[in-house]
């Protein structure tokens, strides 16, 4: 990163911190096109198919084509690079869509299905073709007409990658500069030719043995790719980094934990080197603002996770909304939303960007969902909150070095806050709510470290300033804290405490939240949970995935369920809409999710009114055939634990990310094991319909064989 000190800058106590905007920045805002990208795009495939060409080289995008929602592509992860996920297109809409049906379903020859891999990736579409990315890192283009495979990229990763939280997956692929790009769980940067699928050039842009990995999608602006880093559970330094399109050289750099002479360095301790693994790491692909050349993101837990006696300050920039200088990575403002977090409340939602009236003046605004439950809108021009923030006191530890206050914004909360009643076993700490600190002995307390708002994207209309959320309720256990705790080798986990399940039920929820005043217009809760990515179109609709395998159609205005498709697997990416001849399309891709405990598949589905192919079978009705007649195998059983249930329960079962440790549990048997495996309980996913009925035998038997002690 290049110095991030410039004359001018402040810092107050909490909250928001803003600087000066240099000389670079007034010439982008002055003469806006200087930034705008060019994109272009080429043809032929190695299936035979041609790709079509489109716009020239010489034919530069406005800013307005650059902001505005796509009506005849797709061409970022967020539809636009506000990351609106919002369609003007309006030819399916309330009246219309209970005409919509499947055109064709392709299956993307098995890449991805597995225990170990979701299914987040939000297809992307330009010019007759739809690409995406699967859980393995493999990256299909598909031609639109036909429902076949231009080309496909292997990733080919190494299978002992393990510095991974949350499973095997990628939310999606960038694309530009005649190239589509691919971040790597293994920590590499690649770029593919458009036309062909081959590798153009590849960066080791950070190694997985130092616990880094990709998961966003990248994102391509005015020549750069730009992409963030996560593992903070395994001790790294985050950052956001840039790259240029063409070659794949390094730009710029920004460390969402600042060293030494950076802004904000003094919020982590002074007398040692915790800062060089204080996590904040960026789950989510930016959101860029041309005009003012700004570039936004969320992060993510601090370092180590669970345990602040260690790491006294507010720790910044970790739970934090920051904006950056898009061409240099310079810092120009920050919003914490948690100051030195301790629940793992950390912003792995994206941040989206739209311009609203608020008290009859437009103001450029900024909006994110997280795991605390709140939406935070801010002005994107400085950070400053536009709705209301409150600094309110907050029950302290001591031993945990406990922020004095913390951020409320003003508004409605999405989910619960507090617990009203104490499940069974516990007892009521500060009625469990939102704050409540802990040590080794823990409390229970509501959000949930799996939110709240998790990863999955929001939407916004812009005709009605409404965000559509989708968010769950779900009770933790918190416990962390040791003085003692020394630095882990890199790569090695890095939590300092642990949540686990309560016997409590967990359900979704999905909302729509006004950004004119942060209030609740409609919600409603869910059976199961909300872990999919929402679109919102000009048609009055918003499309949502279920964890059942259905992709769902609500009315914007009131959440009423107008349509719904089987797609055979958990439905858990974000849906792309476009017009492709003259014609509305959606196009979804069904994986399945290990966090959702759906059932997982390989299927990209497009749609339209004039679609005639039939739903898919629900994966509830394929009914499992009875376990095999063989003797389990306890090793077989140890490579299942690993995949399935290593991320929560640790890969050796000594405790993980959300699961309690089970190497140290008596007096389980292997019928208890295996329905407890099958049907799940409290935070843990079923997996009755992601195993078969032979791997459901095997790792129980490893359950009750190898870690149970007797």
């Amino acid at each position: 990163m290049t110095d991030a000190i410039t004359s001018g800058l402040t810092l107050p106590r909490r909250g928001r911190w803003t600087g000066k905007m240099g000389s670079a920045h007034e010439t982008r805002r002055l003469f806006p096109w200087l930034l705008i990208p060019t994109l272009w795009f080429f043809s032929v495939g190695v299936y035979g198919q041609s790709i079509p060409s489109a716009a020239s080289e010489d034919q530069a995008r406005s800013i307005e084509a650059l902001v505005a929602p796509p009506r005849d592509s797709w061409p970022t992860n967020g539809g636009n690079i506000y990351n609106q996920r919002y369609s003007p297109l309006d030819e399916i809409n309330r009246e219309t869509v209970g005409d919509l049906g499947a055109v064709w379903r392709l299956h993307l020859e098995g890449s991805g299905v597995g225990q170990k891999y979701s299914g987040e990736a939000q297809p992307i579409v330009s010019d007759g073709v739809i690409y995406i990315v699967t859980g393995a890192n493999d990256v299909f283009a598909i031609d639109i007409d036909s429902g076949q495979i231009h080309w496909r990229y292997n990733a080919n990763l190494d299978p002992d990658i393990s510095p991974i939280c949350c499973g095997w997956t990628s939310r999606g692929v960038g694309l530009g500069n005649g190239k589509v790009y691919v971040g790597q769980l293994d920590g590499q940067l690649i770029a593919l030719d458009q036309q062909t699928g081959k590798l153009a050039w590849s960066v080791q842009a950070a190694r997985w043995e130092d616990g880094y990995s990709i998961t966003s999608a990248p994102l391509y602006f005015d020549g750069l790719v730009i992409t963030g880093f996560a593992g903070a559970e395994y001790g790294i330094r985050g950052r956001v980094s840039a790259f240029h399109a063409a070659d794949g050289s390094p730009a710029w750099v920004f460390h969402t934990v600042p060293g030494p002479g950076e802004v904000g360095h003094d919020t982590w301790p002074q007398d040692n080197d915790v800062w060089r693994h204080g996590g904040a790491s960026v789950w989510q692909t930016p959101a860029v603002d041309p005009e003012l050349g700004l570039l936004y993101f969320s992060t993510g837990n601090p370092g180590p996770d669970f345990n602040g006696a260690v790491r006294a300050g507010d720790n910044l920039f970790s739970v934090s909304i920051v904006a950056i200088d898009v061409a240099t990575g310079d810092y120009r403002w920050h919003f914490q939303q948690v100051h030195h977090d301790l629940w793992d409340y950390d912003s792995p939602s994206p941040v989206v960007l739209f311009d609203v009236e608020i008290d009859g003046v437009v103001r450029k605004a900024l909006a994110e969902a997280s795991k605390t439950g709140w939406v935070y809108i801010l002005d994107r021009t400085n950070g400053e909150p536009l709705i209301g923030i409150e600094e309110r006191p907050v029950p302290q530890e001591p031993r945990q070095a406990t922020a004095a206050t913390q951020p409320y914004p003003i508004g409605d909360a999405i989910v619960p806050q507090s617990i009203d009643i104490a499940p069974e076993g516990y007892t009521l700490v500060n009625g469990g709510r939102i704050f409540t600190p802990f040590w080794t002995e823990g409390v229970v307390a509501k959000p949930s470290p799996f939110g709240g708002i998790n990863w999955p994207p929001p939407a916004y209309d812009p005709a009605t300033a409404t965000l559509y959320v989708c968010a769950n309720d779900r009770t933790q256990f918190f416990n962390g804290g040791d003085r003692d705790f020394e630095i882990a080798p890199n790569g090695a986990r890095y939590i300092g405490g642990t949540f686990a399940s309560v016997p409590m039920p967990s359900t979704g929820i999905f909302a729509a939240v006004d950004m004119t005043n942060n209030r609740l217009v409609w919600r409603q809760q869910w059976a199961d949970l909300c872990y999919s990515g929402s679109l919102a179109t000009a048609g009055g609709l918003v499309f949502v995935g279920r964890n059942d395998g259905r992709l769902t159609a609500l009315d914007s205005s009131n959440g009423r369920l107008l349509w719904e498709f089987q797609t055979g697997a958990g439905s858990n990416s974000g849906t792309s809409t476009f017009e492709h001849n003259g014609e509305q399309h959606l196009v979804s891709y069904s994986a399945g999710n290990l966090f959702a405990g759906s059932p997982r598949g390989d299927s990209v589905w497009l749609f339209s009114l004039s679609g005639t192919r039939e739903p898919a079978q629900s994966p509830a009705l394929a009914e499992q055939p009875p376990a095999p007649d063989r003797q389990a195998d306890v090793n077989l059983g140890r490579q299942v634990f690993v995949e399935a249930c290593g991320f929560c329960h640790g890969p050796n079962g000594d405790g993980g990310h959300g699961g309690p440790a089970l190497n140290g549990l008596t007096d389980l048997d292997l019928g208890v094991a295996s329905l407890i495996v099958t049907e799940g309980g409290a935070d843990m996913p079923a997996l009755g319909s992601s195993l078969t009925s032979a791997e459901i035998q095997d790792v129980a038997a490893y359950l009750v064989e190898r870690l149970i002690v007797r």
